[in-house]
């Protein structure tokens, strides 16, 4: 019979030699249980209850998934792991068939059977043949007394399984593999290979590289020393781990021979052990994925575990030892030089497998971490196509890029990062993110900063949660707790780029010339500091308004962004100074600076820069049909959406006298406007513009006390601002509101307050000869 959706969940459903039992959530074949995870079931549940139907994606993903954002990949790979459960291969699916464009199909004949029948396979994981003959009196109950007592006993012995060597708390050392066969070409490679696979099990925990490199500095060896089996030891001791797990490959005639050891950290006891032997050379990843998986399982982790979270290597990352070794190469150069030494083994890494989806991801992550967004959304892109040749925690980690740096889609990002971190509790990149763009973006401030938190709980030695700590808690206006994360990052030793620029923006919002001058210094003495130190330095100036001091520094930080070869750089710096240029009043300057950014990038933060200045200058046209393209190309992205779009379109709307309109465009951004923009962080414009530009509209509008208010929430947020200049137009802005709300002595604290603040400054910029006309006429 087919079974229909309103099926009993009391019943046991069969197909073939499968048995199906809702109730406990279970798969039998033959009496055997078949480890599925509880999603992969639901699945199999609504292709069972719909046997011969044709079931679409999108009914499967709303039965399985209701109330979450997934992408179908989820689906793909839960179908994926059903096959593999039931036996399926490549070639032969059986049981579940692909209807192209529509969905699956469960193609056997579907039985329902009473549940007392199936109840004592269903509630045993072991077959047991017991023949009873009716016996009168007293032995019938002597049998049955005897077969209970087997039932207890065996239950007994089920329980007494030896104690797992590790448990889901603790950590693990990968040392470098033992290569006795002469080739290179497993140097360095078959440990990422194994730390890809290894990573694939929510249950063990890699100590991460980073870490490693830091201990390694401790204990006076070089960072990229080679861990062999004793040095790996030290390392473990010193960072508390539980045990180091040490690979070999060994030549024998033309076959080679892969073994993984675990080991005690302090007694060197073995934990586990295993080994496989493979025929040639190309078979080399598969027997690293035997190995992995018989280990794993070896060390505590549930077969079912195992079974579900161990894609093959040649699956999920190359079938190419050559593009594996680049990509290897890649990661240990980033990790000592950065992202731009490690950017062309990425690419070799792409040109040798094309299909190498996590090269091409960690290209266009290395890309980002330069501010080349449009590459690097090029190389996401690419590797979201190959998202199927993935690990689930790597897939995780591609979504979670692809919806952030591609689609700017911040609230999705946030869903993927939340159920990634859920389903690999110390998984540090899931919350890094997490307290980077995606709530830094949306304004959620004290989430980010806990979630960074919880990024050096996981790992107290990854800097760039140090920096997230420190930029979140500015933020916040806990300027002393920033600056605490700094000095808890130098206790181990680390420092980054990033810890400069916190330090210059703290020294600013602090008024410490001193410590300003210092960290430039700093900065200068790094490579390719110079320019974005520049940049920094010509937006403070610019705060003060010394423009011509500004446009000279901001001048030099483009040209040196352009002979680093940094194109979109170079935007960015090019479309803060437009910006500034129109703010302060300089048309002609504003509007030839913008057209510079629309020949350097079609980036969507300098195309953001670029439309607002040209706004500003008053061409609205112009800066429409921009807006338009950003609209068109980004439909999804949080800060086109709910920051830069409404800014341009509420400037188009006061120039063309409409304020209530530009108030109308603006409401939209309210919920986030305390957010901190991608323009700001790497363009260091557009932090609380769509405040600004409400207190704006207001002012046309005549409503003076409304607009205060607007001007003094930016007042209250300095640290958030930092030195973008709307934080001393401000000053002018809120002196005009008093004005309107007919409180003169507010007024003229106001206008004194922005003109203390500019005393020195350029006295040919129109917003200051503006500024002391007004003030005049108050006396």
């Amino acid at each position: 019979m087919t079974v229909g959706d309103t099926a009993s969940a009391r019943e046991i459903y069969e197909f073939g030699p499968f048995r199906i039992d809702p109730e406990r959530a279970m798969l039998l074949r033959a009496g055997q249980p078949v480890p599925l995870t509880p999603k992969t079931f639901q699945i199999l549940l609504v292709l069972v209850r719909r046997s011969q139907e044709v079931v679409t994606k999108d009914d499967l993903m709303k039965a399985v998934w209701p109330d979450t954002f997934v992408e179908e990949a989820n689906l793909s790979r839960s179908i994926f792991m059903l096959r593999k459960a039931l036996g399926e291969t490549p070639q032969d699916h059986r049981y579940i068939v692909t209807v192209p464009g529509r969905g699956y199909r469960l193609v056997e004949r579907v039985r329902v059977v009473p549940e007392e029948a199936a109840s004592v396979a269903a509630a045993s994981h072991t077959r047991v043949d017991v023949q009873i003959r009716e016996t009168p009196g007293p032995k019938r109950f002597l049998l049955w007394g005897a077969l209970l007592s087997t039932v207890a006993l065996g239950g007994f012995l089920a329980l007494r399984h030896p104690t797992p060597p590790l448990t889901e708390k603790d950590t693990v050392i990968l040392a470098d593999f033992s290569n006795s066969t002469g080739d290179p070409v497993f140097d360095g490679t078959l440990r990422q290979g194994m730390a890809v696979q290894l990573g694939q099990s929510p249950f063990l925990s890699l100590v991460s590289d980073e870490r490693v490199r830091r201990t390694l500095k401790l204990m006076g060896q070089p960072a990229d020393a080679r861990l062999t089996p004793q040095i790996a030891r030290d390392v473990c001791e010193r960072v508390s781990a539980s045990a180091v797990l040490e690979g070999s490959i060994t030549g024998v005639g033309s076959e080679y021979v892969i073994g993984l050891q675990a080991r005690n950290c302090q007694a060197g006891d073995m934990l586990a052990e295993e080994q496989t032997q493979v025929a040639k050379k190309e078979d080399v990843l598969t027997g690293l994925s035997q190995v992995a998986s018989r280990v794993r399982a070896r060390l505590g982790e549930s077969l079912a575990s195992v079974e579900t979270h161990s894609s093959r290597l040649d699956e999920v990352t190359t079938s190419s030892l050559d593009a594996l070794r680049a990509y290897s190469m890649g990661w240990q150069l980033h990790a000592a030089r950065g992202a731009s030494a490690s950017m062309p083994l990425f690419r070799r890494a792409t040109e040798i497998d094309p299909q190498f989806a996590m090269a091409h991801a960690s290209l266009g992550r290395a890309y980002a971490d330069l501010d080349q967004s449009d590459l690097a959304a090029a190389s996401i892109e690419r590797a979201w196509q190959l998202r199927d040749h993935l690990s689930e925690p790597e897939r995780f980690f591609l979504t979670a890029l692809y919806q952030l740096l591609v689609k700017g889609n911040i609230e999705a990002a946030q869903q993927i990062c939340e159920t990634w971190a859920q389903a690999y509790p110390r998984e540090l990149r899931a919350h890094s993110m997490l307290s980077g763009g995606i709530n830094k973006i949306a304004g959620r401030l004290e989430r980010a900063r806990a979630e960074a938190l919880k990024a050096i709980d996981i790992d107290p030695d990854f800097a760039m949660s140090y920096y997230s700590l420190g930029s979140n808690s500015l933020y916040l206006g806990r300027v002393e707790d920033a600056d605490g994360a700094l000095a808890a990052a130098a206790a181990r030793g680390l420092d980054i780029d990033e810890f400069i620029m916190l330090g210059y923006d703290i020294a600013f919002v602090n008024g410490d010339k001193a410590r300003a001058d210092r960290e430039a210094d700093r900065a200068r003495a790094r490579s390719g500091g110079e320019s974005w130190m520049s940049a920094r330095e010509a937006v403070v100036e610019a705060y003060a308004g010394h423009l011509q001091a500004a446009r000279r520094i901001s001048q030099r930080a483009v040209v040196q962004a352009q002979q680093a070869g940094q194109e979109e750089t170079a935007s960015l710096w090019e479309a803060g100074a437009a910006v500034r240029e129109a703010l302060f009043g300089n048309k002609t300057a504003a509007t030839e600076r913008a057209s510079n950014v629309l020949q350097l990038s079609p980036g969507r933060e300098a195309q953001y820069g670029a439309a607002l200045a040209i706004a500003l200058a008053g061409d609205s046209s112009r800066a429409q049909a921009i807006a338009d393209d950003l609209e068109r190309r980004f439909p999804e992205d949080s800060s086109v959406r709910f920051s830069y779009l409404p800014s341009v379109r509420a400037v188009i709307a006061l120039n063309r006298g409409e304020p209530e309109r530009a108030l109308e465009s603006l409401q939209i951004a309210m919920p986030r406007e305390l957010g901190v923009p991608p323009s700001s962080i790497s363009g260091l414009f557009g932090a609380l513009y769509p405040i600004y530009f409400r207190g704006q509209a207001n002012l046309a509008a005549h409503r003076g006390a409304e607009a205060a208010a607007e001007f003094q929430k930016i007042l209250a947020h300095p640290t958030i601002v930092i030195s973008d200049p709307i934080g001393a137009l401000a000053r002018l802005e809120l002196g005009r509101a008093y004005v309107l709300a007919g409180e003169r002595a507010k007024a003229q604290s106001a206008y004194r307050d922005f003109l203390a603040l500019w005393r020195d400054a350029d006295p040919n910029i129109p917003a200051l000869r503006e500024a002391r006309a007004e003030e005049a006429g108050l006396k």
